[in-house]
Order: structure tokens, then sequence, then C-alpha cells
């Protein structure tokens, strides 16, 4: 397993691109959004503050990382109706303080960068944290390698739109899954987003 805490503490984070995902910000752009919403691997708090200013009542950020969580603060110090913890989603999504609790989850970097091995488990935990016929909306990375690499190495790990429709399936139905028109520079056509919904 990554370990995150060094990744900040060494400057090693190339996933922290200084600004919200773009696709995050285009979805924004024509679904303003309510209610309460949960980012985890929320890294150091851009995605968080696009989605309070995209109307969210309350929006959480977690993050494993303590220094990752200290610079989110810091970053979202003026921006009200925020806050971010720090803990393990597989850990803290079946304890009181998030079970059932959200509306929405925000996925960014969180499924890609886990094993695939615990995508299973990231998929329960997502669906713990969740109020019945809430919403899990994400920009996912599907083909983060070159032809020439080893797409078997990561963080970040790739996915193919089938394989995710499948396992986010076990607790999810997906109601709408699209292309986003823009990305980081570097990402372009390597996302797919998709917006699914557990059972009310």
């Amino acid at each position: 397993m990554t370990d995150w805490q060094q990744q900040y503490a060494s400057g090693a984070t190339p996933w922290d691109k200084g600004s919200p995902a773009p696709a995050l910000v285009e979805y924004l752009q024509e679904n303003p959004i309510s209610g309460r919403v949960l980012v985890p691997g929320c890294g150091t708090g851009q995605d968080v503050r696009a989605l309070a200013k995209g109307g969210a009542e309350a929006v959480t950020g977690l993050d494993i990382a303590p220094l990752a969580v200290e610079r989110a603060r810091h970053f979202l110090a003026d921006t009200p109706r925020t806050e971010v913890l720090a803990g393990d989603l597989f850990l803290e999504a079946h304890r009181p303080l998030l079970a059932g609790q959200y509306d929405m989850v925000w996925e960014h970097t969180c499924y890609c960068a886990i094993p695939p091995s615990r995508r299973a488990e990231y998929v329960d935990a997502v669906a713990a944290v969740l109020k019945p016929g809430g919403h899990l909306l994400g920009v996912f990375y599907i083909n983060p390698w070159d032809e020439d690499e080893d797409q078997t190495q990561g963080p970040p790990f790739g996915t193919g739109i089938e394989a995710l429709r499948e396992m986010l399936g076990v607790h999810f139905t997906l109601i709408k899954g699209w292309r986003p028109t823009v990305a980081y520079p570097g990402r372009e056509g390597r996302e797919w987003c998709g917006l699914f919904q557990k059972p009310g």
C-alpha cells in the first residue's frame, strides 16, 4: 500500500494539480447540486471547494494523509460549509460519524489510487456512507498508461468501463455515463464519468 503521508512529505504528488477536476467543474456548470457531499481521498481540497461553491449544503473531505488534511484545512479556511477529516475510508465508512450521512459521494482520485484487490471494499464503503437514494458521482481514470508502459503498475490503476460498471453494480444503478470533454493536460481521452444511485 502506498505511503500517502510520505508522498506529500516528499512533494511526490503529481495528482495534485492545484485546481479542481475539470470534469467536475464542467458538470457543476449544468448541474447544481444539493445536500451533503463526501469527498474521499480529498487531497488538498480543490474539489471540496468546487462542490461547496456548486451548491452543496455541506462538503466533507476525507484523507488518510495528515499532511493532506492539514493543507486542505488551510486551503478551505475561508470556504463556508466545508470540513476535512483525517481517516481511512475503509474504516470510517461504517462508523456513526459517516455511515448513512451523505446524499452524494464525489469520486476523483480514490478509486484509481487503491489496489484493485480492494475495489469491492471501496464500493461497500461508499454505499455505507450514502443515504438510501444517494448518488455516487465520479470521474474515473480508465487508461493512465501509454502503450509502452507496464499497465499493471500503479497507482494510478486503470479500469475498463464495463469492469467499473460491473463492480459498482453490486450496490448502485447507473443513471448516466459519459466521456468528459475537458481534462487535465495529459488526461484527455483517458477518463470516464458516471452518475450512480444507491437504491432507496
